[in-house]
């Protein structure tokens, strides 16, 4: 077998859904499985819809997910340029072969005309295919002199059947009839997708057409391209689409508000912007329908290299299941280094304002210290907002449901202020003693330790739930806990009625 050649040819016409990104994955996985070559190209024949945004966050988060490209974009390589809109100069060339060949005819049909054929062919009831018009070398040479616009089609040859040898779904049949003659150039000399793809396959080597099977039907008329253009057909493998959670519906970006209230990400870089693990995302897109022996579910990337195979890619739609992408996250989040979660929830808190850089010795010490107190619930970095705001801050943001729950309490302000006193005379100020200490006041005023810990920890903290009581007293520090409990008595005694 010669060298294995895959490529992924997004267009930069908006955000990256991840559907792409495994497609790309699969890519990248069988190329590396196989010691071959992934190719990056950009699919931007469609200037009017390209986006110089989406372009850099294709690349951005093919880099933070550790997908590499051997050629493409940045790179270069030997069968470049790999961007399509530079490449005019060869699909030009390349139709003119065509041509010459018989393959393609020039058509001067107006959008009208064609437009009353489909309608004749509607009240007909039957099912319209262009095929090429009866034209005589006089009319031809008189739209000529006439400077009539004219595009290139394909003349699609009848009475075959095509049938594509697909590497995940099997042998897929069509009829060369169900095909109309299609056109490879617009009038104005673009290329269209069907005739610029099938040459950049021919002109970069490409062996294995890894794709979406939403191109199975343009696998067709490509196949008559690679023929007429003299060329070996690569080998075709159609992924099946991500659908939503729990049903085989394809995810549709029309839905991506409903999405969103139900906490379902779709493009890749909310992932990214959310704190996700690229290991984590990596691991559970290469298992979105593909399986190894049924059971494992972590799989590092070199894993994944040795283990990848077409054929263990599931032909039906797999569901996006981002509970299960959430567990996969916490198992990868307990394999990182304290460092590693240092330097992912540090861009969280700088840009909150809650932390400056460069990174202070004290403030790295406290980061450290909060991200060990959090422990497993830590999930991804964006939690570090949610879950340990409070710990860089000089006065804590009380959960309302949490003030009504465990502060409105009758006796509650007179226990915060003797707690106070508490926490000012502990010595050392350490979690052991400071456990001992309210464990002793509890006893001491007969009260049930819930009744005791759950107040103060809103009064500390302001939240109801959170690290460990006392990891969080002696990270904040003496003064900060006693300042807290301050605030919180005055809050409590600002919304107490007054007196008669």
């Amino acid at each position: 077998m010669s060298e294995l050649r895959t490529r992924f040819a997004p267009s930069p016409t908006g955000f990256l859904h991840i559907g792409g990104v495994r497609t790309a994955l699969f890519n990248w996985l069988l190329a590396r499985h196989h010691g071959g070559q992934f190719i990056l190209r950009i699919d931007d024949t469609d200037q009017q819809r390209h986006v110089e945004e989406a372009l850099r966050r294709i690349l951005d988060g093919f880099r933070w997910l550790g997908i590499d490209w051997d050629e493409g974009p940045e790179l270069g390589g030997a069968f470049g340029p790999y961007f399509q809109s530079q490449r005019w100069e060869i699909y030009r060339r390349a139709a003119e072969r065509l041509l010459a060949a018989g393959h393609v005819y020039r058509d001067y049909s107006t959008e009208q005309e064609r437009a009353a054929e489909k309608a004749a062919a509607d009240r007909q009831k039957r099912a319209y295919r262009f095929r090429r018009p009866p034209i005589t070398d006089q009319q031809a040479a008189q739209f000529e002199a006439e400077g009539r616009p004219y595009a290139l089609r394909f003349q699609v040859p009848l009475g075959r059947t095509l049938v594509v040898h697909d590497l995940i779904k099997g042998d897929v049949a069509f009829a060369t009839e169900e095909i109309g003659d299609f056109v490879i150039v617009r009038p104005d000399g673009t290329p269209l997708y069907n005739f610029a793809s099938a040459v950049d396959d021919v002109e970069m080597g490409i062996t294995h057409v890894v794709r979406a099977e939403e191109h199975l039907s343009n696998t067709f008329p490509q196949l008559l391209v690679f023929e007429a253009l003299g060329a070996p057909l690569p080998a075709f493998a159609h992924v099946p689409y991500v659908a939503e959670p729990g049903s085989r519906a394809k995810m549709s970006k029309r839905k991506l508000p409903e999405y969103e209230k139900l906490g379902i990400l779709v493009y890749l870089h909310q992932y990214i912007e959310r704190g996700y693990l690229p290991e984590a995302l990596l691991n559970y897109l290469a298992r979105l329908g593909w399986s190894y022996d049924g059971t494992q579910e972590i799989f590092a990337r070199d894993e994944l290299i040795e283990k990848f195979s077409l054929d263990r890619v599931h032909s039906a739609p797999a569901s996006h299941d981002q509970d299960k992408l959430f567990w996969i996250e916490g198992e990868w989040m307990k394999r990182a280094s304290l460092e590693r979660k240092v330097q992912g929830v540090l861009p969280f808190l700088v840009g909150e304002g809650l932390i400056a850089e460069p990174l202070s010795d004290p403030d790295r010490a406290r980061i450290e210290r909060v991200l060990v107190a959090l422990g497993d619930r830590l999930k991804v970095f964006s939690d570090i907002l949610k879950l340990g705001r409070f710990f860089f801050t000089e006065t804590p943001g009380y959960d309302p449901d949490a003030v009504k729950k465990r502060l409105r309490k009758q006796g509650v302000p007179a226990m915060l202020a003797e707690l106070d006193q508490v926490l000012a005379q502990t010595d050392p100020y350490d979690e052991a003693t400071l456990e001992k200490a309210v464990h002793d006041y509890a006893e001491r005023t007969g009260r049930k330790m819930g009744d005791v810990v759950n107040p103060l920890r809103v009064a500390v903290t302001g939240q109801g739930v959170g690290p460990g009581l006392y990891d969080c007293l002696v990270i904040l520090g003496r003064e900060s806990c006693r300042a807290r409990i301050g605030q919180a008595l005055e809050m409590l005694h600002a919304a107490s009625p007054s007196p008669p």
